[in-house]
């Protein structure tokens, strides 16, 4: 399964949201204040020079304490000899010269003062005073128009707010076409796809002999086995536009808008027909429908009517298909499952080891591996892991390998990604006691050492007590071959290796901890289900008293009956029997090879992690035979 890259959308490109009202007049008010300090700093408000008739003037000139005269029209500036400025006014007809003559003052006295006639325009003069009318005009025109902007925004929002929000990808775009090539594994899904991707190249083939293909087609499965994936592939075979979006999108708090973002939607299909409608996560939508809990205009209700409309409503050359895909079909309303609607329905499971080992290859095609990489061995230690989680595997590979400044991706950096996913990562600030880190030895030491003994449990790869996740250590056992059905007996071995670390404890040091807190959990749900679910109790013979879920009832999950209060004190009982039965188990097999736990604890205080070639080497070096 390829990585899914994000396509983008083909649609024009969203206008920016208009800001509030309120932030517009608050931009004003500041606007407006700031250029009132501009205007103020501008004009002046500070003391002006001293303003004295030309008489005086004319003693300042004879006395000698004037050192030059700047003429601008009639404003007259005086610098005296000690740098202060005066101002004055001489009258408009005639020159300085000539009035000050009238004063009588001696040349010499007229000559020692220099004077400068200057005919500068008085921008700035002019600019002051008309700003005063000018700023209110043109802020007021600016209030107007970002008004205008905001109403009439407001208003084209108000007409798109019904239309259909769905990402559009072209099939003529080679970068963002996905085929069945670039997905790995899902063999019989791809088989079963075909059908769908030939009626959208030719139907004509098949409505001449009178077929109809489904109209609806149903993904189902794990997250991250590629659900969506699949999806684009099939429009990329078909070469048809592919029209995805979340099935949360349709849903608004407003009454009416889900419906009528349906209806767009399957008018635009419609329209580039053929094409693909490819709904997401289809339950957040198409959960069984109450009983009026929600009201007669219940939004999600009035969407899934829709919905149910639309489809009902193709004609047979209606070269539309609807996908969807969820991971809880159980809870989709049964009109949704009817034939003529989501009448196909596939199934995607985790992928088999050699869907693992392709899935692996494609993540793996755009980094540089190292010489030592066997991506069949990572695929033989992923079991249970989906295609999200294999790329994850990969990535966190890549991750570790740069982190330690290295250009290749080694083995070693893919072991522990597999970890890093199973269980998080390690936690190095962990730190534990002396006499902790000896029982979380000797408790993996005795996971370890029973699964090895026990003929019907898996093999031991790893075993570790460095802390990773919730997990102060863990012991990785996968099985020989992946297999879908257990038995009774397979159940038990993993009973009893679950409680070999609680044995162990107790064993070593008379009491337990906390440390098998998580085992217990587990072992009891595993018990309980042999008695109540699979039928492997003797006593309770093969009734189903308790299933996997709930059922939908009006919209609610509504867990199924539970046994009564004998019924419910049998199956204690029984599970109670299964858990003694393993914990008995996993003591004589840690009280018969007592040595050996000694030296795998031992050694595990000392390195901390026992890789399965060192692990194996130990316990065959004391008589224990490996499992083939």
């Amino acid at each position: 399964m390829a990585k899914l890259t994000p396509v983008p959308s083909k649609r024009p490109a969203k206008k920016p949201p208009q800001r509030p009202l309120s932030s517009y007049l608050l931009s004003v008010v500041i606007l407006f204040a700031l250029l009132s300090g501009l205007y103020s700093a501008i004009a002046g408000t500070g003391a002006k020079p001293e303003v004295i008739p030309l008489s005086n003037v004319a003693q300042l000139v004879q006395a000698g304490e004037v050192k030059y005269i700047e003429v601008n029209g009639q404003d007259l500036t005086i610098t005296k000899t000690d740098e202060t400025t005066l101002t004055s006014k001489k009258e408009a007809e005639g020159t300085l010269l000539e009035a000050l003559s009238v004063y009588s003052i001696s040349p010499d006295k007229l000559a020692s003062v220099e004077i400068e006639v200057s005919d500068k325009t008085s921008f700035g003069l002019l600019l002051l005073s008309i700003l005063p009318i000018v700023l209110p005009i043109v802020l007021i025109i600016f209030f107007f128009w970002s008004l205008s902007r905001q109403m009439k925004g407001a208003g084209m929002q108000a007409f798109t707010f019904g239309q259909s929000k769905a990402r559009v990808t072209d099939p003529s775009d080679p970068n963002n076409r996905v085929t069945f090539k670039d997905v790995a594994g899902a063999r019989e899904v791809k088989e079963e796809l075909k059908e769908i991707v030939d009626f959208l190249r030719n139907p004509k083939k098949f409505l001449e002999i009178g077929a109809r293909i489904p109209k609806g087609v149903l993904l189902t499965g794990s997250p991250g086995t590629g659900k969506t994936l699949l999806a684009r592939a099939v429009a990329g075979e078909a070469g048809v536009p592919f029209f995805h979006l979340s099935g949360s999108e349709f849903v608004e708090m407003f009454v009416g808008v889900g419906a009528s973002r349906v209806r767009d939607l399957f008018k635009m299909a419609k329209r580039a027909a053929p094409a693909i409608i490819f709904v997401d996560e289809i339950d957040a939508v198409g959960r069984v429908r109450g009983g009026g809990y929600g009201g007669g205009n219940d939004e999600r209700e009035q969407t899934l009517n829709q919905i149910l409309v639309e489809m009902d409503g193709f004609e047979p050359n209606d070269k539309v298909i609807v996908m969807a895909a969820t991971n809880r079909s159980d809870v989709l309303d049964p009109a949704l499952l009817r034939p003529g609607r989501f009448d196909r329905r596939v199934t995607l499971d985790l992928p088999d080891r050699r869907d693992r080992e392709e899935i692996l290859a494609v993540h793996a095609a755009k980094k540089p591996l190292a010489e030592d990489v066997h991506l069949r061995t990572i695929a033989e230690r992923t079991s249970g892991f989906s295609g999200a989680d294999l790329y994850s595997l990969m990535n966190e590979g890549a991750i570790l390998a740069a982190r330690e400044n290295r250009k290749k991706v080694s083995q070693y950096d893919l072991i522990r990604s597999i970890e890093k996913v199973m269980l998080g990562p390690e936690r190095k600030s962990h730190l534990l006691t002396v006499q902790e880190k000896e029982i979380v030895a000797y408790h993996e030491a005795g996971h370890a050492l029973v699964a090895s003994v026990l003929p019907d449990a898996d093999p031991v790869h790893k075993v570790s007590i460095v802390a990773r996740g919730k997990a102060g250590g863990y012991t990785l056992k996968l099985p020989l071959e992946e297999r879908k059905l257990q038995n009774r007996k397979e159940f038990l071995a993993d009973v009893a290796m679950t409680l070999g670390g609680y044995a162990a404890e107790k064993i070593v040091y008379g009491e337990v901890t906390t440390g098998p807190s998580n085992d217990l959990q587990v072992v009891t749900a595993l018990a309980r289900a042999m008695v109540t679910r699979w039928g492997m109790s003797e006593k309770v013979g093969p009734i189903a008293l308790e299933s996997d879920g709930g059922r939908p009832v009006m919209g609610d999950i509504i867990e199924e009956q539970r046994p009564d209060e004998t019924a419910s004190r049998v199956i204690g009982v029984e599970v109670k029997k299964i858990i003694d039965e393993g914990l008995s188990t996993a003591t004589e097999v840690l009280m018969k090879h007592r040595a050996v736990l000694d030296i795998i604890a031992k050694k595990l205080i000392e390195v901390e992690t026992l890789e399965q070639a060192e692990y194996e080497a130990i316990i065959s070096a004391h008589g224990i035979v490996l499992k083939k």
